[in-house]
């Protein structure tokens, strides 16, 4: 009875010392810190990068993953007449295809090196002139991709540093104030609630996106290496009838 007495009277000898105190976010930006809400603006910077980089990258897989499947579909029938200039054509009007820029660039391989007499240097040239062409989407493809990832690994750490700058902010209110009240601290434990959650906030999404992107690009990745193996077969079976 004596503990539960003496509790209720340090309660409330703090609600006399301590103010009403506002946590809503404008009164919690006025109470932070020049460091805190440095902390927050940077932040916001990351994430307004990583949004940038989302709904940059989320159009270009999604125009690949269309005009990939409107170019296989017109260029089967082009290789199928062994109209090789008509299949370039096809290729070059579906700039965004994944799949058109290594198979513009087999073709051409190909037809620079068909007046080889050779058909192990033809196929050989075709082949590099994939690989070089894979290499290279697939750069374009993760373009962005590691600055999403260097957000996600980053930004806790960012919101745990203004973190650590409330607390301290908290004891200096103790410190200069002399109280022990709410008030004291109000400050610190603001910076301490919007730093933290603001860096998970802006991390979050940033590692979901990087690995749903990264798992698109590895699936891109299969695609460009079953089409250059099968133009590979192709220009096999083209070399061998004209023997």
């Amino acid at each position: 009875m004596l503990a539960n007495a003496l509790l209720a009277s340090l309660f409330a000898m703090f609600q006399d010392q301590a103010p009403e105190v506002g946590w809503d976010l404008i009164t919690m930006w006025h109470n932070m810190g020049y460091p805190a809400k440095t902390v927050v603006f940077i932040l916001f910077v990351m994430s307004a990068w990583s949004v940038g980089i989302m709904i940059d990258r989320a159009l270009m897989y999604s125009a690949a993953r269309k005009q990939s499947r409107v170019f296989v579909q017109q260029v089967a029938g082009a290789l199928k007449d062994n109209k090789l200039d008509e299949a370039i054509s096809i290729a070059e009007r579906n700039k965004k295809s994944h799949i058109a820029k290594v198979v513009a660039t087999g073709l051409s391989e190909f037809q620079a090196a068909s007046a080889q007499v050779s058909d192990e240097e033809v196929i050989e040239a075709a082949k590099r002139g994939l690989e070089r062409s894979v290499a290279i989407v697939h750069a374009e493809m993760k373009r962005g991709l590691s600055g999403l990832a260097t957000i996600g690994s980053t930004a806790p750490f960012v919101g745990l540093f203004g973190t650590v700058m409330g607390i301290i902010n908290a004891f200096k209110g103790i410190s200069n104030q002399k109280v022990t009240g709410l008030s004291a601290v109000a400050g610190g434990i603001a910076e301490a609630l919007v730093t933290t959650a603001l860096g998970l906030l802006v991390a979050v999404p940033a590692v979901w996106t990087y690995n749903y992107f990264t798992n698109r690009v590895e699936a891109f990745d299969v695609e460009m290496d079953n089409s250059s193996m099968e133009l590979i077969n192709y220009f096999i079976t083209r070399r061998g009838g004209k023997k």
